[in-house]
């Protein structure tokens, strides 16, 4: 996914109103200062002159300028900005409805940065999320066995004709031959470490992952690689599920996970695999101690990338893997993620739940 940052005269507007619905969209770096922060940061603005803007805080920090300590940019922002979390409810609401441009600007909402937010956090501009959400409630109507002529002019399509053709453009199968077909529903969840993007088939969750996660459409190439379905937006049993006991475990209220994964990968892949979810809560093992328990104690290296290319994040406790001289070591979600996971683990595993 390629996305890019807004023309400058807007940022420069953005980050002088201290706009938090950019917060995420772009950093803005300051020479004289060497500090780079959010478009919302509350300290005195910056003369138009020394100010730089990076499309992410590794680029700032790549360029050699260090996080602000009064907005934090490092961290995750934790939810959707009070606009798009508006914008989410109203689709949420009426999934089948068409939503314009037109419709963004009556309450409120610039369509392009609509369209930035969607490339950023679910990968398509918001027009195929809308069209994602229309074709995912119509798959669903047909599997109950709804007739396809009610689906179609029922579900925003004007004709049969216009129908077919964006159904077999999602899902790669015509209307008529998906009774039995499976999609993968992908689903925003937040954090206090940040937004996640879960994803599930019907047989278990796929995908959990934190939204800025450098991999994330490499991670998303692969579920379709290996599934060969569509991914939509929309929410199901084992999403939900998925929300609920993510929650739980960041109250400290549970210590292992029961949600239904669907993980495919290579056999030493799903070796590592299991033996993560064999790592007790609060505990940490290095990569030796992994590589030993899958059978190739010289396996260090391929531990470590196999760690890396799990896709479902604290269920499959990937952050629990340290180096042998208990440092950190690297984390798909950032270390300062992996260091908060840790610090979670270790403060209620003292606890009695």
């Amino acid at each position: 996914m390629m996305t890019s940052l807004p023309n400058r005269t807007e940022m420069e507007q953005a980050y002088q109103k201290k706009d938090a619905s950019y917060d995420g969209v772009f950093y803005l770096a300051v020479r004289t200062t060497g500090i780079f922060c959010r478009p919302s940061c509350t300290a005195r603005k910056p003369l138009k002159e020394n100010v730089e803007f990076y499309q992410s805080a590794k680029e700032a920090i790549f360029a050699g300028y260090r996080p602000c300590k009064r907005c934090s940019p490092m961290e995750s922002i934790g939810k959707p900005p009070e606009w798009a979390q508006k914008l989410l409810q109203i689709i949420d609401a009426k999934p089948t409805e068409r939503y314009s441009d037109y419709f963004l600007r009556t309450i409120g909402i610039d369509p392009a940065r609509a369209r930035r937010f969607f490339l950023k956090n679910y990968g398509m501009t918001f027009q195929a999320y809308c069209r994602g959400r229309r074709l995912g409630k119509s798959l669903e109507q047909i599997r109950l066995g709804t007739d396809l002529d009610d689906v179609a002019l029922g579900y925003g399509y004007n004709s049969h004709s216009g129908f077919r053709e964006a159904f077999v453009k999602t899902f790669g199968k015509a209307p008529g031959k998906s009774r039995n077909e499976d999609c993968i529903i992908a689903s925003w969840i937040e954090s206090p470490l940040g937004p996640l993007v879960t994803a599930a088939t019907s047989e278990g969750i796929c995908l959990l992952e934190f939204t800025d996660r450098r991999m994330l459409d490499a991670q998303f190439a692969s579920l379709r690689k290996h599934f060969k379905k569509a991914i939509v937006p929309g929410e199901n049993s084992h999403i939900k599920q998925m929300k609920l006991e993510l929650q739980e475990y960041f109250e400290g209220k549970r210590r292992t996970f029961s949600v239904k994964l669907v993980e495919p990968g290579t056999p030493f892949q799903q070796k590592v695999w299991n033996e993560l979810l064999k790592i007790p809560y609060g505990k940490t093992l290095s990569y030796e101690e992994m590589a030993k328990k899958v059978g190739s104690p010289k396996a260090c290296r391929a531990v470590g990338t196999a760690n890396g290319m799990n896709r479902i994040a604290i269920v499959v406790p990937c952050h629990r893997v340290v180096n042998k001289d208990g440092e950190l070591g690297g984390y798909g979600g950032g270390l300062w993620r992996k260091k908060k996971l840790l610090e979670l683990e270790k403060e209620f595993g003292l606890s009695d739940l």
